[in-house]
């Protein structure tokens, strides 16, 4: 595999706004195309991209948007359902937003006449992560800077509410087990709970602060990633609840960990547009040194394609995507 200097982009999609949040749909929906959703200052857009690296037909990315909400108040998380389906007639979007006001809103829509949401109150601070239980999609987890983990259904009612020793900055919900969910705090502790017995049965400490993002490999649960400070910290949670590497990479701060969503040993961080641009890296367990490093001048969000080493981030009136190797 070869070393990747600093790179430009391989595609970009030009939006009509600032994009402050943008997610790939990690689920299959039965259609060959691959849901996108992106955030501005008061909108959420949906859409479909196709990659040249997966069909033989396209050049470079085919993209089109399927439909545009209007949010009222600036995005600032996005999460997939896996309800989730473009097979079904009519098809089935369906996702969650948390925004500046405090609010998670459920939306639903059939690209047609039914467009719906429905908002769900509760967090009194800044929500930092929120995630669909990834079974069935009849729950929502959410965390915030209030110091809380909460558990909503799809009614808004909450039927668990962790309190946390500091601020909750991610959530993720096991793949399988859906009774466990991992809950990452700015102090550097990283729980997991048991959603049966409602209570803590396990935690991971990264000895460094703040800890601003983290990740549960799903293509190895034994996995965690996260960064704090300037350094991501990768843990394997049968040896030790300290972490197993650890390296620097983002000299003012790191701000966001991804998994890839295809190799236990490719992941992503960002770091705060500083003094230098954003930067953006991609990571390979088997190399010392980033295998790619792109420059944003201001970049938020990251995530990963469902089946390809591709990586999106939201910027100035733009999306920016990045492909590597495995």
């Amino acid at each position: 595999m070869k070393q990747d200097a600093s790179r430009n982009p391989a595609y970009t999609v030009d939006c009509e706004d600032y994009v402050h949040v943008v997610e790939f749909n990690p689920f299959e929906t039965g259609d060959s195309g691959n849901l996108i959703a992106y955030g501005g200052n008061n909108y959420v857009v949906i859409g479909t991209c196709t990659f040249q690296e997966e069909e033989a037909g396209v050049e470079g990315i085919q993209y089109k948007t399927l439909r545009t909400f209007h949010h009222g108040v600036r995005v600032d998380g996005i999460a997939w359902s896996p309800e989730t389906r473009l097979d079904s007639l009519p098809p089935i979007i369906k996702f969650c937003t948390s925004a500046a006001d405090l609010k998670i809103r459920l939306f639903t829509s059939d690209l047609q006449d039914k467009n719906e949401y429905k908002v769900l109150e509760g967090h009194s601070d800044f929500i930092n992560g929120l995630v669909f239980d990834p079974k069935g999609g009849q729950g929502i987890a959410s965390v915030s800077d209030d110091h809380t983990c909460r558990i909503w259904t799809l009614e808004g009612v909450q039927t668990s509410h962790f309190v946390l020793h500091s601020p909750g900055m991610s959530v993720c919900w096991h793949p399988e087990e859906t009774f466990k969910l991992m809950v990452a705090e700015k102090n550097g502790t990283i729980r997991f709970y048991d959603l049966v017995a409602q209570q803590a049965i396990l935690s991971l400490e990264s000895e460094q602060v703040p800890l601003m993002s983290a990740h549960w490999c799903l293509k190895n649960t034994f996995k965690v990633g996260a960064v704090a400070g300037n350094d991501w910290l990768i843990w394997d949670i049968t040896r030790s609840s300290y972490p197993q590497t650890k390296r620097p990479v983002h000299m003012d701060r790191a701000c966001l960990f991804r998994w890839s969503t295809i190799s236990e040993n490719l992941f992503a961080t960002t770091g705060y547009p500083g003094k230098m641009a954003s930067q953006f890296q991609i990571h390979h367990l088997g190399h010392s040194q980033p295998i790619l490093v792109g420059s944003v001048p201001v970049g938020s969000g990251l995530s990963w394609h469902r089946t390809l080493p591709l990586c999106v981030i939201g910027g100035d009136h733009k999306l920016l995507f990045w492909v590597t190797e495995v």
